[in-house]
């Protein structure tokens, strides 16, 4: 029964692998819901957070964080660097490319060793964040922030875009592009907050605490984004995982069809074997 046991092997072979991939589909899944269920308290900081800080609005002092007039943009884009995200990493590619026509002397910061080397052709001198794995996405979102912080604030960069992916459903992942800086959107936010206060008290210098706040409203808004990309990333590879066991539980019932046909065909051998020696013996 040599081919039927060949068969056989297969058939066993691919059984491990459907087995071993569903696992890691429901990985992918549980993630995603664990992730999307902690998302909400990104909401619940901005509203703490504006709050907070909802007297600075009266301040006319003006920083390179909240307001500035240099034209240099700089577009960071977040990919992922886990597995099955080729495709997701190529749109995100794609509209880094499709902001940077539009902003033809900026500079392209890869956060993501895969979506870096995507964008090489751009230039080798890039910024670039790797190993988001290995570092965390808070640490990261910070070495991100502080970078771009330090760039505004030379004089480097007036305008930042972040490129990243965004799950607007378990089943759609898209690229999403959100200015990040000159961040002029908290103080209009604050503004929504001010009543009847005429007059402030302010302890600090007026631009340490714009600058201070415009710190942590960067990093948070940037781990924000990190988080974004996970969401997408667990949706996108459950995706993958999924289209991978049907195939291979279609591959299985072939697999298994043909295992039955070579069963019967080496048991019809064996016994036409048996009576044609049996034949002889009578001879």
């Amino acid at each position: 029964m040599g081919k039927a046991n060949k068969i056989k092997s297969d058939l066993d072979d691919i059984t491990e692998l459907v087995e071993i991939i569903q696992v890691l589909k429901d990985v992918a899944d549980t993630k995603f819901h664990d992730l999307a269920n902690r998302k909400d308290r990104f909401a619940r900081f901005g509203e703490s957070f504006v709050e907070f800080f909802r007297m600075i609005s009266l301040s006319e002092v003006r920083h390179p964080l909240v307001s500035n007039d240099n034209p240099k943009v700089a577009i960071v884009a977040i990919t992922s660097e886990a597995g099955f995200m080729g495709d997701l990493n190529s749109k995100i590619v794609r509209a880094v490319l499709s902001e940077k026509e539009h902003y033809p002397d900026s500079v392209v910061i890869p956060v993501g060793r895969k979506g870096a080397e995507k964008l090489s052709f751009l230039g080798k001198d890039m910024k670039v964040f790797e190993n988001i794995e290995e570092t965390g996405l808070y640490e990261t979102a910070i070495r991100v922030k502080d970078y771009c912080i330090e760039e505004v604030m030379a004089g480097r960069m007036g305008k930042v875009i972040v490129v990243y992916p965004w799950s607007k459903s378990f089943n759609l992942q898209k690229p999403r592009a959100v200015k990040l800086l000159p961040c002029d959107e908290l103080l209009s936010k604050q503004q929504e907050f001010v009543d009847a206060i005429e007059q402030v008290i302010l302890e600090s210098d007026a631009i340490d605490i714009i600058g201070y706040l415009a710190d942590m409203w960067l990093v948070c808004r940037i781990y924000e984004m990190m988080h974004d990309t996970a969401i997408s990333e667990a949706a996108a590879q459950s995706q993958q995982l999924e289209a991978s066991v049907q195939k291979m539980k279609k591959d299985k019932k072939g697999i298994a069809a043909a295992f039955g046909k070579a069963r019967k065909g080496d048991i019809d051998k064996s016994m036409r074997e048996v009576f044609t020696a049996r034949m002889m013996t009578k001879r």
